[in-house]
């Protein structure tokens, strides 16, 4: 249990509603070879989300329920700046895939999804490396693209190079329409946020975290949606509290991810004052942090924070914790041990993997060369 001592009162009160969370893991996979990104999608259609993995030179999924896994491309994968945006954007019940390596990939689907499908390169500079389906209306979406920090990312004068956003055409061998986002700074993760009635991409990098909207067939960047400016978060995931409209986030902070924090609305005068952002650390013991999610996992309205790292920290511990807030405001909280020493977290996805209606945790591996889902059963 963590809180501060000023907030006894607090912490007395909100202990009563808090939630025991209980997961039980089951490993999918022990033998991944060099696990790069992972996301998760319906893949055959049958209702239920799947598992897609970047495995080194191979594109895989593995079916949910027996968890067979599949090969969906190979030699497609040339780096480790690898990321996968997999997601329904037509309807039909059935992820489209694209997956960036350098260079980035749309996968055309076979009509059997158990077979190799086909890449298709689109015109873009090597230094793409997150990407992300994102909603622009009510049945259209976009490719969005984040350059890699750093390297081909940046001109001659070390500016940052410009975000790329693409549109899938209805046949799409054919040439995809695209458009170009400035962005005033070195960015290195990519995260999606659905309010209800708008989707916002945000980008997070050395200048802090700034958010992007559809509107009015042009994307534009919201001033109000700059946060944590002159910070470097190296990883971002956006949360709620019982107001969606409220920006609350996790990050993992600054490049050396050895942080994980969270930027809150503040109190005043026992008042929360949304457009005033606080800034709390949760943990200084993490080593290279990899893994980042928020969602109520305990059923308390207001999402909990999910961190995984990579390396031993000081006391030679690695794995996944959770964070559990007391209120809103972050001013106590619970920390949990998801995964002590069984995982040395490269990244993780939060979905309902079973259809109870809780979210689950999937995570991978590449040291430890394994996936594993994180069954939540919390009462």
């Amino acid at each position: 249990m963590f809180f501060y001592p000023s907030l006894l009162a607090a912490f007395s009160v909100s202990f009563l509603f808090n939630k025991e969370p209980h997961f039980t893991a089951e490993t999918i996979d022990d033998q991944i070879n060099a696990g790069l990104s992972l996301a998760v999608g319906d893949v055959d259609g049958d209702g239920r989300p799947d598992i897609l993995l970047a495995d080194k030179s191979q594109l895989v999924w593995y079916r949910n329920g027996d968890w067979k896994r599949f090969v969906m491309a190979d030699d497609i994968i040339q780096s480790d700046n690898v990321c996968i945006a997999a997601r329904d954007i037509d309807g039909d019940g059935k992820v489209d895939v694209a997956v960036s390596s350098g260079a980035v990939h749309y996968l055309i689907r076979p009509g059997d999804p158990t077979r190799l499908w086909s890449p298709l390169k689109l015109c873009h500079r090597s230094s793409a490396n997150r990407i992300s389906w994102v909603k622009t209306g009510d049945s259209s979406y976009q490719l969005v693209v984040l350059p890699i920090y750093g390297g081909d990312g940046t001109d001659n004068q070390g500016r940052s190079a410009n975000i790329v956003a693409y549109q899938k055409p209805a046949d799409p061998t054919t040439s995809w329409g695209h458009r170009t986002i400035w962005q005033p700074m070195l960015a290195s993760h990519l995260d999606v946020y659905d309010y209800g009635d708008r989707e916002v991409f945000y980008v997070c990098g050395d200048s802090g975290m700034m958010g992007f909207s559809f509107k009015d067939g042009r994307w534009m960047r919201n001033s109000a949606d700059w946060l944590a400016r002159g910070r470097q978060i190296s990883g971002a995931r956006i949360g709620s509290t019982a107001s969606r409209n409220t920006h609350v986030f996790a990050a993992i902070e600054p490049f050396c991810a050895s942080m994980a924090t969270v930027y809150t609305p503040k109190l005043t005068d026992s008042v929360l004052v949304y457009n005033k952002i606080g800034r709390i650390v949760i943990d200084r013991q993490i080593n290279e942090g990899r893994g980042l999610g928020m969602a109520d996992f305990l059923d308390l309205k207001r999402d909990q924070v999910v961190v995984g790292w990579r390396k031993s920290n000081a006391n030679g511990h690695f794995g996944i914790k959770l964070y559990v807030p007391f209120n809103h405001y972050w001013e106590a909280m619970d920390v949990y041990w998801i995964d002590r020493g069984g995982i040395a977290c490269e990244g993780l996805q939060i979905a309902d993997m079973d259809g109870d209606g809780k979210p689950d945790i999937i995570a991978f591996g590449r040291s430890t060369h394994n996936l594993k889902i994180y069954w939540n059963q919390s009462k």
